[in-house]
């Protein structure tokens, strides 16, 4: 079974946030973490290659070339390979042009599965699995809070994350699996993995190996979403008041909770 998790460097948002002149992030001047939700996604890959029998998990990410310590970060937690899409014409790109761009990736390698995160921490849009999934004409479950995978008869079942509920939901392979951060506790890397994640060699693709794309579909020019502002400083809500004496509260706390079915 070969699995491909799709992986992000984004920026560790703890550090602050910067922008270029328009509006796209500065991300060579900002520290970089691994997206929580794609580093879940890499735990349920590895777990289900402990699981099973031949099973080979590949990392790839569309980024800088600066992205190649997130593939050896995803090597040294256990992955097999690792593939790095960089150019500069893909550079800016919405979530619109990276879907292309990754789908034009996977079309060049073979896969069973492909899981990706659910969202990136410097877009949350949620967009990208599901659009590679419409590129490459496959089935997608997305918000998954657990996976099972039947290799035998090739399926994956997948308990989604449904509002106050959950779905359960079986597909069979190639198909596509968005994660939560929520599915697993993700594994620290080893001193051996570290070792040996930078002796291995990155495949390294540009825009020439990209399979089917347009460059009109590519990189800042390619991208219909146009920022037309961007701050890092966010206006939060005022919330919901409510004046009530301490019983009423109580009452009014719980009535909400029990709403939302947390007890």
């Amino acid at each position: 079974m070969k699995i491909v998790v799709c992986i992000k460097q984004v920026p560790d948002t703890k550090g602050g946030v910067k922008f270029n002149p328009d509006g796209t992030l500065n991300r060579a001047a900002m520290l970089t973490i691994m997206n929580p939700d794609d580093k879940a996604g890499l735990e349920a890959a590895l777990r289900i290659k402990e699981a099973n029998d031949d099973v080979e998990v590949t990392v790839l990410t569309m980024g800088l070339p600066k992205a190649e310590d997130v593939l050896r970060e995803a090597m040294a937690m256990g992955a097999d390979k690792g593939i790095l899409v960089t150019d500069r014409v893909l550079g800016g790109a919405d979530t619109w042009a990276t879907s292309t761009t990754i789908a034009g990736a996977l079309r060049n390698i073979d896969y069973d599965l492909i899981i990706t995160g659910r969202q990136a921490i410097d877009g949350d849009t949620a967009q990208v699995g599901p659009q590679i999934a419409e590129h490459l004409a496959l089935p997608v479950i997305s918000y998954a809070e657990e996976i099972k995978v039947d290799a035998a008869s090739k399926t994956v079942e997948v308990k989604r994350q449904y509002d106050d509920r959950y779905h359960m939901l079986k597909v069979s392979m190639p198909c596509l699996v968005t994660a939560l951060a929520e599915l697993n506790e993700p594994r620290y890397m080893t001193p051996g993995g570290i070792f040996d994640a930078f002796d291995k060699e990155i495949t390294v693709w540009g825009r020439n190996d990209l399979k089917d794309v347009d460059d009109s579909d590519l990189g800042l020019k390619g991208s219909p979403t146009k920022i037309a502002k961007a701050s890092d400083k966010v206006r939060k809500g005022a919330g919901e008041k409510v004046a009530l004496d301490p019983k009423e509260s109580v009452d009014y706390i719980m009535s909400k909770l029990n709403e939302k079915h947390v007890i």
